[in-house]
């Protein structure tokens, strides 16, 4: 048990405090009521940023040992640095009758729609419309930011395998490598007032956008983003 932290969060109503002080301290002479589980969910969706999309909420059990004061008034606040992602917990604070404020563990499960994948991907695999579709998942099963716009395929390979129907996550993408150590390439070298086209050899493999070494015709080793087959050098 510690002190209560400041108070800055959304207030509920007395009936749902009435009902979660029960819940929480056994000592009152009220059941434990199913509306409880409602109360603290509706909590924890109106904290959720707008557009996070279908949020579940299952709350876990405080250690029956812990001992709370009866209490008239409780309500939930979020707790310091806690983001309500998957298992996590929410702070419940006794504000009239007592001075106890605890940690109740809840799993906030959140579905919205993602990009899947259609069939088993290999990883390397450069991704296409017909390797990908649009599916409610369930976004807080794996760690990582779901794709939710093919737009951010463009130019991408999967670091690692996926199965049919996993959702995709940035974390899953690399950018392809379209040139390689040792391939020929454009250079376009500009400086103030002027852009000049040449031609050199890639020192390393590169992807779309990426930084690449190249050297010129006549020896020179310059530094540039790859923009298609062409290396952009800045003089």
């Amino acid at each position: 048990m510690r002190a209560a932290p400041p108070r800055s969060t959304l207030p509920v109503s007395p009936t749902t405090a009435l009902l979660l002080a029960a819940w929480l301290a056994p000592g009152l002479a009220v059941p434990r009521p199913a509306a409880a589980s409602e109360s603290v969910r509706q909590f924890v969706q109106s904290q959720m940023p707008g557009g996070t999309g279908r949020v579940e909420v299952s709350l876990g059990t405080l250690n029956p040992r812990l001992q709370l004061a009866p209490c008239q008034r409780v309500e939930p606040y979020l707790l310091p640095g806690t983001r309500l992602w998957g298992r996590s917990a929410i702070g419940v604070r006794c504000v009239e009758g007592a001075d106890w404020a605890v940690a109740l563990p809840v799993t906030v499960t959140v579905w919205g729609k993602a990009l899947v994948a259609t069939q088993p991907l290999a990883a390397g695999a450069l991704l296409d419309g017909s390797m990908i579709r649009e599916q409610e998942v369930e976004l807080t099963r794996e760690a990582g930011t779901p794709v939710t716009d093919p737009a951010q395929l463009v130019g991408k390979a999967l670091q690692r395998p996926l199965a049919a129907g996993q959702a995709l996550r940035l974390e899953h993408l690399r950018v392809a490598q379209t040139v390689a150590a040792g391939d020929p390439v454009r250079v376009q070298l500009v400086g103030p007032g002027f852009s000049v086209m040449a031609e050199g050899q890639a020192l390393s493999g590169a992807g779309e956008g990426q930084a690449v070494k190249v050297r010129t015709e006549n020896g020179r080793i310059l530094a540039g983003t790859l923009r298609g087959r062409t290396v952009e050098a800045r003089l």
